[in-house]
């Protein structure tokens, strides 16, 4: 397999596209649909994202692509954390299961995905090779992440302003990844001109 920095920026779209489809499908909605295969095949895949965006928004900016690809591995290191403590591989305060500190784990998580979310967004606004609208749904999805700060809000909210905008923004932005990719020549133009920091 050849290093990721020589494939072409459509490819590296579509895997990004491809691994976040399997999140769609892998990703679990609460601690009663979490598995360990579902939780490692979706934290796998959210590695793979972090790492195709980071070389896919490169062009843009260096430091602000790095800044959004560590942030997704920050949820990536919480949620394992919290994998690791709902399915009894460390234990923490209690021996046994609890739904409530999944839940309350993963609320924790989504807040550095949030601001990935909104960083990425702000990223492809910024791109020639994306369409602007699929960085300002990004950015959306990103705020409705960060209502997680306060979790009794977000509990509250969360179909309406969570649900909705993340299945816009990150649903339209895989769609788009998979079936059209990036355009090769736009993004060759921008990283020939240099990352703008």
């Amino acid at each position: 397999m050849r290093p990721i920095a020589e494939m072409s920026p459509r490819f590296k779209a579509r895997i990004a596209g491809l691994m976040y489809l399997l999140i769609f499908v892998m990703a679990p909605s609460g601690a009663s649909t979490a598995t360990p295969l579902k939780m490692f095949l979706n934290l796998a895949s959210d590695t793979g994202v972090a790492l195709m965006f980071y070389y896919l928004f490169q062009p843009v900016s260096r430091r602000l692509s790095f800044l959004a690809s560590s942030l997704r591995l920050v949820f990536v290191v919480v949620m394992s954390v919290n994998a690791l403590n709902y399915f009894g591989a460390i234990e923490f305060l209690q021996p046994s299961h609890s739904s409530a500190s999944f839940n309350t784990g993963y609320g924790i998580s989504l807040i550095p995905f949030g601001l990935h979310c909104v960083l990425t967004g702000h990223l492809i606004v910024r791109s020639a090779f994306l369409p602007r609208i699929l960085g300002v749904l990004m950015v959306l999805a990103g705020v409705g992440y960060l209502i997680f700060l306060w979790p009794s809000l977000g509990d509250r909210l969360f179909f309406l302003y969570i649900v909705i905008p993340c299945v816009l923004g990150e649903g339209y932005l895989t769609l788009w990844l998979l079936v059209i990719g990036v355009n090769n020549m736009r993004w060759k133009e921008q990283d020939e001109v240099g990352a703008i920091s």
